[in-house]
């Protein structure tokens, strides 16, 4: 199976922004134009998340999603105040392809996975992590990463996975922004717990932070923000560079 690599557009509205450990937040332009920017570098999936909305307890903002969507022809996954079947079914009829869902989840009812995989099928649900690293284990974090939840990243990911959950998008707070690398030992750890795509996200500072958790960790997926929006890279010479060092890309 060939590596993904997805772009990833954290949204507070109107504007893409990129947080460093999902505060601070710095604004970097307008979501429809950097999701069609991506999706002609050769993006194979994005990921739109609207980080406030759980944060400031409103309701999802259907139409910006709809402008984001638009011009894009890739599957776009869509997150941020999921609370309910009927969000679900209103962000599918809004140009989602998959929803990404985390607060709700994790605080109020995880059987909302469940429900949303029987009624839409499991490839449509994405269970987005924000791990926080104590100790020598990890926590579930919620709300842009700032509300503890008590629950063990690697207890909760085999829980989302048994209630038919078909992905997990995993950041990390700690190093989400920085630019330093990710947590390596982080993404190992949960894509030897479950047999469902992980994807890798928070931490690429570079070709070489990609390519190092590619190969040690084995992720599905990485989704990239900061070292696209800084024109770091693009989404080719990522692609470029992986193959050059033996890793299989679409």
């Amino acid at each position: 199976m060939s590596l993904r690599i997805i772009a990833k557009l954290d949204v507070k509205p109107p504007y893409v922004v990129k947080p460093v450990h999902f505060e601070g937040l710095r604004k970097i332009g307008l979501p429809a134009e950097l999701a069609e920017k991506y999706y002609k570098q050769g993006a194979d999936e994005l990921i739109y998340t609207d980080i406030v909305a759980s944060l400031y307890q409103r309701e999802i903002l259907f139409a910006e999603v709809e402008k984001a969507a638009k011009e894009v022809f890739i599957p776009f996954s869509v997150g941020g105040g999921v609370r309910s079947i009927d969000d679900f079914s209103k962000l599918f009829h809004s140009g989602a392809d998959k929803v990404v869902i985390n607060t709700y989840a994790v605080q109020n009812d995880p059987h909302i996975i469940k429900q949303a995989s029987e009624i839409f099928g499991s490839q449509s649900v994405i269970v987005n992590i924000e791990a926080k690293k104590w100790g020598s284990s990890w926590e579930c974090y919620t709300d842009c990463g700032r509300v503890r939840s008590g629950k063990s990243v690697l207890d909760w990911v085999n829980e989302v996975a048994d209630l038919g959950a078909g992905e997990i998008m995993l950041q990390s707070v700690d190093c989400d922004g920085r630019q330093r690398g990710y947590d390596i030992d982080l993404v190992s750890s949960v894509v030897e717990s479950v047999s469902i795509p992980v994807i890798a996200a928070s931490g690429a500072g570079n070709l070489e932070d990609v390519l190092s958790v590619v190969q040690q960790a084995r992720p599905d997926a990485v989704a990239l923000a900061s070292i696209l929006h800084y024109e770091k890279t693009t989404i080719r010479e990522v692609k470029d560079f992986l193959r050059k060092n033996g890793v299989e890309v679409s």
